[in-house]
């Protein structure tokens, strides 16, 4: 154990859930905005193949968006875009905030999942990397590093190795892949100490034509006081095989507060529609999540002919005066670009 995590101990984790006595679960009634996709692919070289990832900052009254931009050689960065609160069509897009990883690196290819927090005096942000590594599949991704700013515009990367690695967990002793996007929680401390808590994805598939394994991935936590050490892994929701739109994979949970407990969205992949679909959980202590019935947490399917027709991913809640809003992508994991929401909170 590390000096860091001597002086507290994990929680007590039941990973069951879904009483058969539990009330009906209810989902927040998402309404999805008319203008959608409000942040398309093709503002510029660095994402014209896609904006992937949303995480945002609310910031002097405007949102700052995280986000994951492609361009045409099939490399990912991460980039930011800005709009006033009260118009999330009006983007300023400001391209990418630092380049990939050198030949050989964990992020040679790839930069993408942002994950967003002010730690230390200054800002983290933590993005997951993918490597050239041939026929990997998710084990691609194996990598989670850090940047750093003062001012949310200029970034320095930490380290050209990864901050965070997919292992330490029992179920899955070899495992290589790791993937971010979840924002992290604080939890203040008896000695006067923050513990910071991320949520992120461990994903254990490996390349097969079976989607429960090709794309198997866990909902996960580790924990840190500096931002740096991680230490208290464990995993956090799994796939049901029971429930078809969430069979394969469950990925880094959004949670929140509310009076009665928490909650939050996240998104699986099932067999229903072979790619994500957008979910919901709710708990009484952040720990141990219930998701009701298979079919009642599912939040966001997607719909229509459009945009998101085929799979919708990457949730991201932010508080917009007394209604949550969703950032969240559409089709091809943000070929097609990110859309909004807004919902009236649920207890």
């Amino acid at each position: 154990m590390t000096l860091a995590a001597s002086a507290w101990s994990l929680p007590r984790v039941g990973v069951a859930d879904d009483a058969a006595t539990s009330p009906p679960f209810r989902v927040h009634a998402w309404q999805r905005d008319a203008r959608n996709p409000v942040l398309p692919p093709g503002g510029g070289e660095f994402d014209k193949s896609c904006c992937m990832n949303p995480f945002v900052v609310t910031r002097e009254g405007e949102y700052w968006l995280f986000y994951a931009g492609g361009d045409a050689k099939g490399h990912r960065r991460i980039c930011l875009a800005t709009c006033p609160i009260d118009d999330v069509t009006k983007w300023q897009r400001h391209g990418p905030l630092f380049d990939l990883g050198g030949k050989g690196s964990f992020d040679e290819t790839w930069c993408v999942l942002p994950c967003v927090h002010h730690i230390g005096g200054k800002w983290h942000l933590y993005y997951t990397g993918r490597s050239a590594q041939s026929g990997a599949g998710l084990q691609g991704f194996w990598g989670m590093g850090l940047a750093t700013s003062d001012d949310l515009l200029h970034w320095t990367k930490h380290s050209p190795d990864p901050i965070l690695t997919g292992d330490g967990f029992a179920d899955w002793p070899t495992n290589r892949g790791i993937a971010g996007g979840g924002p992290i929680e604080e939890l203040p401390q008896p000695d006067g100490r923050t513990l910071h808590r991320m949520h992120y994805t461990l994903p254990t598939g490996t390349p097969s034509k079976d989607l429960l394994v090709d794309q198997a991935k866990q909902s996960v936590v580790a924990h840190s006081f500096d931002g740096l050490t991680w230490f208290g892994k464990r995993v956090e929701l799994r796939p049901r095989r029971e429930a078809d739109y969430e069979n394969a994979a469950t990925i880094a949970l959004n949670v929140w507060k509310t009076k009665s407990g928490y909650r939050a969205i996240y998104a699986g992949i099932g067999t229903k529609f072979g790619a994500y679909s957008i979910c919901e959980a709710t708990s009484s202590d952040g720990v141990t999540w219930q998701r009701g019935a298979p079919g009642e947490n599912l939040a966001l399917p997607p719909t229509g002919k459009g945009w998101e027709s085929k799979m919708t991913e990457y949730p991201h809640i932010v508080r917009e005066g007394d209604h949550l809003r969703l950032f969240y992508c559409g089709n091809g994991y943000g070929a097609t670009g990110i859309g909004t929401a807004i919902a009236v909170p649920l207890a």
